[in-house]
């Protein structure tokens, strides 16, 4: 095992490396930049190929092109980059083609501000891009889950031939945390295991073709039917949620990525104070864990969600507990922090409201 102290930038491309990408291609934007500097520098060192392209529209592009040749490839970008690779995105889940988008977001709408931010929830969960599709979400909360989740999110697109993506925040973007990787050789991937891939076929086997375009209503209409059956199986087995003292919890508190990490620490304080509290933290966004979540909050009386946005997550977990619990919301936005103290002081509101 090699242990480093990496910044979750820089972890999340070097696992990227690790599993297998071979082709990254990029544009820099604030605050995820890191990853493509260290891709930069680390690609061609170990065979594989770095490409800064001339727009975040050129890099998913690019993807999209690499992606259907089946060798593992990536792009990352931040908040409004990922907006403007909306469009290729749609296009690679509509070719069925596996490939990880990593979203380090920032503050917005529009350009919004620099720091940490969870304001693309919505667009990760519902709308990254036109059409009826959807795309696996990890959303990992320290350093090292951004190392772990990105090999998982490789295997994970390659095995459903869907969009995978890491969703992030500037915070853990940046921050420095030990980081453990397996011993293991680095290979680049290839499409030996790939009979769909456009790599060339020696007049083995018939041509492969992707594509996006279905102008007959009732071919495109059978291709969306199968591919929901495959995002149904999805749902059966990528569900992951971790759940921290809620045998007994009354109030639960639901949050995800770094925040996650903020209201586990207001929810150890409450303990000391006697009130029971506990977390509940979605690593998966989709499939959303609504099984899980359930189960978390099963002697809950209430849920708190907090979350960096004006309150995108208290929909699905209102829809995942069926409307049968008070949900309530405290978050920070514009790239403000929350505080411990604020969300403690939340938690005991509703305490006291009961």
């Amino acid at each position: 095992m090699e242990r480093m102290l990496m910044k979750g930038n820089e972890a999340l491309a070097e696992s990227a490396i690790r599993a297998g990408c071979k082709c990254f291609f990029g544009y820099p934007i604030t605050p995820q930049t890191e990853i493509s500097a260290y891709m930069a520098k680390r690609m061609p060192k170990v065979g594989g190929v770095f490409l800064q392209a001339e727009s975040e529209i050129a890099a998913i592009n690019m993807v999209y092109g690499c992606a259907s040749s089946g060798i593992r490839c990536m792009t990352s970008s931040s908040s409004p980059g990922i907006s403007l690779k909306g469009e290729g995105v749609s296009y690679i889940a509509g070719s069925d083609l596996p490939a990880v988008i990593v979203n380090v977001m920032r503050g917005g709408p529009g350009l919004g501000g620099i720091q940490p931010s969870q304001s693309d929830y919505w667009q990760a969960t519902r709308a990254l891009g036109h059409g009826d599709f959807q795309i696996i979400v990890y959303a990992p909360s320290s350093v090292q889950e951004m190392a772990d989740y990105m090999g998982k999110a490789f295997d994970m697109a390659d095995k459903f031939r869907m969009p995978a993506l890491i969703l992030a925040d500037g915070l853990l973007g940046q921050m420095m945390e030990p980081v453990v990787f397996e011993d293991k050789e680095i290979k680049m991937s290839d499409a030996s295991e790939k009979p769909w891939a456009t790599n060339g076929h020696g007049n083995k086997r018939p041509h492969n073709i992707v594509n996006s375009l279905y102008l007959q209503a009732d071919e495109l209409e059978q291709y969306n039917v199968e591919r929901f059956k495959r995002y149904e199986k999805v749902k059966e087995e990528l569900p992951e949620l971790e759940s921290y003292l809620c045998d007994d919890a009354e109030i639960v508190v639901a949050a995800y990525g770094s925040v996650a990490r903020i209201a586990k620490a207001a929810v150890e304080q409450a303990r000391a104070e006697g009130i029971k509290a506990g977390l509940a933290r979605p690593i998966t966004l989709y499939p959303y864990p609504e099984k899980e979540l359930k189960t978390a909050c099963k002697t809950a009386k209430k849920v708190l969600v907090t979350e960096m946005s004006m309150g995108q997550m208290v929909d699905d977990v209102r829809l995942a507990l069926e409307c049968r619990l008070p949900v309530e919301f405290f978050g920070r936005t514009g790239g403000v922090v929350p505080k411990p103290s604020e969300i403690l002081a939340k938690i005991k509101e509703m305490k006291g409201a009961e």
